[in-house]
């Protein structure tokens, strides 16, 4: 039986556990502080990059793998015993990274078969899908079933999360200085989503619980679902939220994860949400 890898980017925010556990190679995205430049959760945490959003007044900027990074995971992946792999990218709407993933797969044609799957997503709606290839590609799926399915499955996944805070807003000029004050004032909630492969307003609440509340309907309004997470930007609303959904049917346990700097450097600290991946009618395993 062919041994078949899975990589994906760090916009997933797959956990460490769940890279280790199903043999993810993960390339990382690259983020930049004014002239400092650093390497997704290799030389800056999760913890660190929160911290120094607090203190910078502009936003950080984050960039896509070189496709060198993406040809030095392929080559990993060859030395592991590899005879294809298949990528996992954030939304091509989104990063240049499918592209940096497409232009190391064409330098490494006759090593490994590679596939390149844009999954439309980003954070763990996209995570969801990789841990899903991942498994089946454990055990035992083909090359080309594991394209088949995240190409299809990929429409299957949604996610809706809630700002706790306009300030990265403001600093990267997407709202106005009245607009924010009345938002401010008004402890406004915008809601997100993700809308053809792009991250869209879904509305907005007065309070944070109405917005809890939004949150776990919409999920709702999907089952039943295959696969659940909760994300978060340090969030205080990690307990509330998931004892909205603890009634929530899936196959597997509500997975929790930290938000990243992919979409969190606009998101900002204290975003929540809940992202899935929904069942299949036609699938039966």
């Amino acid at each position: 039986m062919d041994k078949i890898g899975v990589i994906c980017d760090s916009a997933s925010d797959l956990p460490a556990h769940e890279l280790e556990r199903l043999g993810i190679i993960m390339v990382s995205l690259n983020i930049r502080f004014g002239d400092e430049e650093f390497v997704d959760r290799v030389t800056l945490s999760i913890e660190d990059f929160w911290r120094r959003c607090g203190e910078s007044r502009t936003l950080p900027e984050t960039s896509a793998p070189s496709p060198g990074a993406f040809r030095a995971a392929y080559q990993a992946a060859a030395d592991q015993g590899c005879t294809g792999v298949i990528v996992l990218t954030l939304s091509a709407a989104l990063s240049g990274t499918y592209q940096s993933a497409v232009v190391a797969r064409d330098a490494v044609e006759g090593l490994i078969d590679v596939r390149v799957v844009d999954t439309e997503a980003v954070s763990m709606a996209q995570g969801l899908l990789v841990i899903e290839i991942a498994e089946r590609a454990l055990e035992g799926a083909t090359l080309d079933e594991l394209e088949g399915h995240a190409m299809e499955a990929r429409s299957r996944v949604g996610v809706v999360a809630m700002l706790d805070t306009l300030d990265q807003l403001i600093k990267g000029g997407r709202i106005g200085g009245a607009r924010a004050l009345i938002g401010q004032v008004l402890s406004i909630k915008p809601l997100l989503e993700l809308r053809d492969g792009v991250v869209a307003e879904a509305g907005r609440q007065r309070t944070t619980a109405r917005a809890m509340a939004t949150i776990a309907a919409t999920a709702r309004q999907h089952a039943p679902l295959r696969r659940f997470a909760l994300i978060h930007a340090q969030s205080t609303q990690v307990a509330n939220l998931s004892a909205l959904v603890r009634d929530v049917a899936t196959e597997f346990p509500l997975l929790i994860a930290d938000m990243g700097p992919t979409v969190g450097t606009h998101g900002g600290l204290g975003l929540i949400g809940l992202t899935w991946l929904e069942a299949s009618p036609h699938e039966h395993r």
